[in-house]
């Protein structure tokens, strides 16, 4: 009965997934089309290198069964658009977004082979054919809505970049969206297999693994050291310094116990899907980590 009540919810509220698909993916492809057009227009080759590589990484996702078809092509456009917000001339694929976005693809497959025939044992293993499409938004979306052109231009225009004293804000934000990525992930996937029985973020009630707003020492320690690890690639990719680095493993920290607060209550209570809480997480992440940045100027 339990079972068929969380289906029930799961498919109540797809418009949730839907919705995070319609903000992320659209702005990611607009995003992708003016910047690679103004590349195309000045350096053809650059452009070719940017879309080239994020259509290869995608496939390779497809192909290793990490995602669905539909997923592979999300994670290529919001890629993209990563690629094109961050690089610099002269163009150097490992001085991008390209890099944290590698990283938490590799961090994410991995965390989910890990214990697999335990997590089938409990019923909470990731589907054979992957992460859908929605699950791609919600997940790497924020970053790429915070270090878009359109994003950028508009704080431009409020003198965020004037009278910054620190490093890049948007890209610092998106790097604390994709921390928080990573330390989502890896926190749910590794406390299962070695965190024992895990409680309540609230109450510390004892609940069973897998459950909504569920944490546990081995997961929650394992989800910081990925959004530090997350944190310290996208750093280094993106030419930034320990402000940077500093900030955007906060903000990474900040969005996972967000992410556990919002399990424990709303998502209980069938108010928010998954891809929702993720998507809110990751906003979250990338909200605290310009928080600490204006705090910090």
């Amino acid at each position: 009965m339990t079972q068929t009540f969380a289906s029930a919810t799961r498919t109540r509220l797809d418009w949730q997934s839907k919705l995070v698909l319609l903000a992320v993916v659209p702005a990611a492809a607009t995003d992708v089309a003016f910047r690679g057009q103004w590349w195309v227009a000045r350096q053809w080759q650059t452009a070719v290198w940017a879309l080239g590589i994020s259509a290869l990484l995608g496939l390779i996702t497809w192909k290793l069964r990490a995602a669905t078809a539909a997923a592979s092509a999300a994670g290529a456009i919001i890629t993209a658009s990563l690629i094109f917000s961050t690089l610099s001339f002269p163009y150097e694929p490992w001085h991008t977004g390209l890099v944290p976005v590698l990283a938490v693809s590799l961090v994410a497959f991995a965390a989910t082979r890990v214990g697999r025939t335990k997590k089938e044992r409990l019923g909470t293993a990731e589907a054979r054919q992957g992460r859908a499409a929605a699950q791609i938004a919600a997940n790497l979306g924020i970053a790429a809505l915070a270090a878009s052109e359109f994003t950028q231009a508009w704080a431009a225009d409020r003198g965020w970049f004037a009278h910054a004293t620190l490093a890049e804000p948007l890209f610092t934000a998106a790097l604390a969206a994709l921390a928080e990525a990573a330390a989502d992930t890896v926190s749910s996937e590794l406390g299962q297999v070695f965190g024992g029985r895990p409680r309540l973020i609230l109450g510390f009630r004892a609940v069973e693994p897998g459950e909504d707003g569920a944490v546990s020492w081995a997961g929650t320690l394992a989800g910081v050291a990925a959004a530090a690890a997350i944190a310290g690639v996208g750093t280094w990719a993106l030419r930034g310094g320990s402000a940077m680095f500093a900030i955007s493993w906060a903000g990474g920290v900040a969005g996972l116990f967000l992410d556990s607060l919002l399990g424990a209550t709303l998502e209980r209570r069938g108010w928010l899907n998954n891809d929702a809480v993720n998507f809110l997480s990751t906003a979250g992440a990338a909200a605290a980590a310009l928080g600490f940045l204006a705090v910090a100027r």
